[in-house]
């Protein structure tokens, strides 16, 4: 029988406390609508005595949402408590979670109390809750570091006051996952009254243990984690939400717990929040990471291709994601690359493949990844032109330009099978080139069009040349891609000259 954790969002109050984060109120209201998609059981909306822009968004969040239960935090306070119901006051589905410090550093340090002034404080705040509303969430913050008998009875006289979940953080992220799973058995153990109250836990990645110190917790009878979409929060962050769900869906075979998230808004909902906050998702992230689901390697690419689960633990598509990628790069096998030309409408001999496949591995050379676009000037410049008879063929290509230099071209080609080698001046790197290659070829032709396109994006971008010539009653296209727009030009201007060569003896076999 399947067990369930219920899933407490704090991304508009923990998350924004990320350095850069702030969101206005607007924007929290449309990230709380699509957390109530994705299905969370909680949503803190925020913080109600921190500012009016707080206090606005816990307001309108708790009255304007459906589904969740929407909460404000609040000091162990009577302004912070009594503020957080008149933002809740009149909603569905209103909580107040207030927290004091347990740990004797905190206590001797920041909050300048006893224990005992801590405790008194902390029932009297939860008793002021009360008096509001019947659901009530308590956190001892710092509980990982506090001296767990004193917790047990803070704990315990909480749940007296009328704490119907008891929220065991770990503050600074410093528990390990063996440590914080023997804390929550420990609570159960010797908190009489801990069957009247949710377990819940809030774990920092301090030391990048915050998915794995929750799920032990979980694993050891918490049922509620509070978390973050895409793990931001202070300093390291928090729990991942994202992880944590598919972490227990993914594993339920042996966990048998699982929650009610709504896993295909998964994926809308971390580009949503990274849209809004601007804090780009790292892309080896697991789950929602641009790599989450890229393959490269030729291995895994031949085996994802014959059966998913091969190198796919979990479905793309179940976070929201249309298909897994096969990211076409260096290391990528012909498997992967003869399936890609499939899906983009190309069916190749043997010899084409092969030759599209070989300028392929040259192009991955050079460039990080190789787009769809790439491939598609590939075989327009490799494989669609070889129809068209070479007599001009391009060797090798240097150029020297600069503020202080007259541009120079210095082109070895082949011209019918015969290797020849010229150089040339022009008003720039592309005119000395094509000056040269027009004394060399012997070209009458009238260039009407030269047009340049970045196949791709980034520095290492494929440039795409496309020319219009023309001699007598014949115009041709060429066209030329290459990392180096040169290059790509010289090619395109090749292209388009052997065609005009093909046209010319065609008209001249026509009339004899």
């Amino acid at each position: 029988m399947t067990d369930y954790v219920r899933i407490f969002d704090t991304t508009l109050r923990d998350g924004e406390q990320s350095p850069g984060a702030s969101m206005n109120i607007e924007e929290k209201v449309i990230i709380a609508k699509q957390l109530a998609r994705l299905g969370v059981d909680i949503i803190e909306a925020g913080f109600a005595i921190s500012s009016p822009g707080d206090f606005e968004a816990v307001r309108r969040i708790s009255h304007e949402v459906e589904g969740p239960i929407v909460c404000s935090l609040a000091r162990a306070k009577l302004e912070d408590i009594d503020k957080a119901w008149e933002a809740l006051k009149g909603a569905p589905k209103p909580r107040i979670h207030t927290f004091i410090s347990t740990s004797d550093i905190h206590l001797k340090h920041q909050f300048r109390m006893t224990r005992e002034e801590a405790k008194k404080r902390a029932v009297e705040m939860v008793k002021r809750a009360r008096g509001y509303l019947d659901d009530v969430e308590f956190s001892p913050m710092d509980a990982s570091r506090s001296d767990v008998k004193y917790l047990y009875e803070v704990i315990e006289a909480v749940i007296d006051a009328g704490a119907t979940t008891v929220n065991i953080p770990d503050t600074v992220g410093y528990a390990i996952p063996s440590e914080f799973g023997a804390l929550i058995i420990g609570i159960k153990d010797n908190v009489s009254n801990i069957n009247k109250a949710v377990i819940s836990v809030h774990c920092h990645n301090d030391l990048g243990l915050a998915v794995a110190n929750s799920l032990a917790a979980v694993m050891n009878g918490a049922r509620q984690v509070e978390c973050t979409i895409n793990g931001i929060g202070e300093r390291a962050g928090n729990a991942s939400l994202e992880e944590i769900v598919m972490i227990l869906r993914t594993r339920k075979d042996i966990l048998h717990i699982d929650t009610k998230i709504v896993s295909e808004q998964i994926y809308p909902t971390s580009r949503l929040v990274s849209s809004i906050t601007g804090i780009m998702v790292q892309p080896n992230k697991a789950i929602v990471g641009d790599n989450a689901f890229a393959h490269e390697s030729g291995i895994h690419q031949d085996g994802l291709l014959k059966e998913k689960t091969t190198y796919e633990i979990m479905r793309p598509e179940s976070i929201g994601i249309a298909q897994s990628t096969l990211v076409m790069g260096k290391h990528s096998g012909r498997h992967a690359f003869k399936t890609r030309l499939k899906e983009l409408g190309y069916e190749l001999s043997d010899e084409n493949l092969n030759k599209a496949f070989e300028r392929f591995k040259v192009l991955a050379d050079q460039k990080k990844e190789i787009f769809d676009e790439d491939i598609e000037a590939i075989v327009a410049d490799e494989i669609l032109r070889i129809e068209i008879p070479e007599r001009f063929k391009l060797d090798k290509l240097n150029i020297v330009s600069g503020t202080d230099s007259t541009p120079t071209a210095t082109v070895e080609m082949y011209i019918d099978g015969k290797h020849v080698k010229e150089a040339g001046f022009g008003d720039g790197p592309v005119d000395a080139t094509y000056k040269t290659i027009a004394k060399m070829t012997k070209a009458k032709s009238k260039l009407l069009r030269y047009s340049v396109n970045a196949i791709t994006g980034g520095t290492d971008a494929q440039g795409e040349v496309t020319v219009r010539l023309q001699e007598d009653d014949h115009v041709v296209l060429g066209q030329g891609a290459h990392t180096d727009i040169i290059v790509a030009s010289a090619k395109a201007y090749i292209n388009a000259l052997n065609k005009l060569e093909y046209k010319k003896r065609e008209k001249k076999e026509r009339v004899i």
